[in-house]
């Protein structure tokens, strides 16, 4: 992800391990994530619909929360892509996502109301 945010177990281990493996896979989170055409926000939210049409709850929550988090999208943003995951990839995956959506909001505003 953008940043060197990386949801791949095991990529950050590369970092000492194998610098050079961990310098490719940088490579290549640059290039794919370089705004040229599609903004940021836009790639984003394709990449929820992308892991929510696979039904990781890892990567979705992952997902879901620094989209909410770093660039501000709205769950009605998020539910928009998840209306299309319902299309195309069916009930059980759109169900998934939407719970999960909705437990990282929740837990987001438990966050704010203890600061």
């Amino acid at each position: 992800m953008k940043g060197e945010v990386y949801y791949g177990k095991g990529i950050r281990e590369l970092e000492g391990e194998y610098p050079d493996l961990y310098d490719l896979v940088t490579d290549i989170n640059n290039v794919v994530w370089d705004g040229k055409v599609l903004d940021y926000k836009t790639q984003k939210l394709i990449a929820i619909g992308i892991t929510a049409s696979r039904a990781d709850p890892r990567a979705i929550k992952k997902q879901i929360r620094s989209a909410i988090e770093v660039l501000g999208i709205t769950p009605d943003e998020i539910v928009d892509v998840l209306r299309v995951v319902l299309l195309t990839s069916g009930m059980p995956a759109f169900s998934k996502s939407l719970q999960i959506l909705n437990s990282v909001v929740a837990s987001m505003e438990e966050d704010e109301n203890e600061e």
